[in-house]
């Protein structure tokens, strides 16, 4: 049947469809964001009862903002492919969550983590077309309570990488031996905590990532290209201040908590600039021949013109 007879006949059905396409962005995120209440509420408990850092919420903001910014060139018709893709991510979400037949839950995580790409996929479907999509991904993903997961799953390896790392950096200066994630230094045991994995400043590094190329409008194909980068520097980062700190240490001369505490908030503040200053994508400056030169003499049509600004 053509869409003309399907007008001709049922001319209620492409009402409604009409209707829902023009339905305004926030109806519809609005929809979606309730019915996938389920998985704010267990991030809500998570953050609750301190199981892990509040970070998410940065992530969320700077999804918040960004859609506040745009409001004004949000789509009138949403593109279909991201919102069949929103709709059923939600589904899914909802599925993995509780359980179907003889398909189990999924923990929570990663029922939460289908969840949040779904409603990334929602904001895209609204968003111009000039927003990139791996950034807005990102900040969703950065939105979980994932900080404890990544500590238990990744911490001790990144832990046991800064340690051998910092043996290379101090061997010229010190007797160094390194012993699983702690390193014994001129006969002293200095030990790389959980707090010396990095796992909080690889977090801030990503989130910093994504939202400076969403704010200097970089493509998806720099971003792809910048982020192994973005692990380089912040794996140096991390490995720069341990070893300073094992070096104190190694010395005999550990830092006060606040020496130690700034030194981490400088090396942190280094690498998201550097992260910062990567993301934002070079713009060509204007050749100087191609600027109006104040005195420059020119030649049209056989005269002689003084070009004054």
């Amino acid at each position: 049947m053509s869409l003309a007879a399907l007008a001709h006949r049922h001319p209620r059905i492409v009402d409604w469809g009409i209707h829902v396409d023009r339905a305004p962005a926030a109806g519809w995120l609005a929809l979606q964001f309730a019915a996938l209440a389920p998985t704010w509420a267990w991030m809500a408990r998570r953050l609750r009862d301190g199981s892990d850092d509040p970070l998410g919420l940065l992530a969320l903001a700077a999804l918040a903002a960004l859609a506040w910014h745009c409001r004004r060139e949000l789509r009138a018709a949403p593109q279909l492919g991201w919102l069949a893709l929103a709709g059923a991510g939600t589904v899914l979400a909802t599925v993995l969550r509780t359980g179907l037949g003889a398909l189990p839950a999924l923990p929570p995580l990663a029922a939460g983590l289908v969840a949040v790409l779904a409603l990334a996929c929602g904001l895209l479907a609204f968003l111009p077309r000039r927003v990139a999509v791996l950034p807005v991904a990102g900040l969703a993903v950065l939105a979980l309570p994932l900080l404890s997961s990544l500590q238990f799953y990744a911490g001790y390896p990144l832990r046991v990488i800064t340690a051998e790392a910092s043996r290379w950096l101090l061997a010229p200066g010190f007797s160094v031996a390194r012993e699983g994630s702690s390193l014994v230094v001129d006969g002293r045991l200095v030990i790389v905590d959980a707090p010396c994995s990095g796992v909080q400043m690889v977090w801030l590094g990503y989130f910093t990532a994504c939202a400076v190329a969403l704010w200097a409008r970089q493509s998806d194909r720099g971003f792809l290209r910048r982020l192994p980068m973005v692990g380089l520097l912040v794996l140096g980062g991390n490995i720069l201040r341990n070893s300073v700190l094992i070096a104190f240490e190694g010395a005999g001369h550990p830092l006060a908590p606040w020496a130690h505490n700034l030194l981490g908030l400088l090396v942190l503040a280094a690498v998201c600039s550097g992260i910062a200053r990567l993301m934002v994508p070079m713009r060509a400056v204007p050749p100087f021949a191609d600027r109006p030169i104040p005195g420059l003499i020119t030649a049209q049509g056989g005269r002689h013109v003084d070009t004054v600004l």
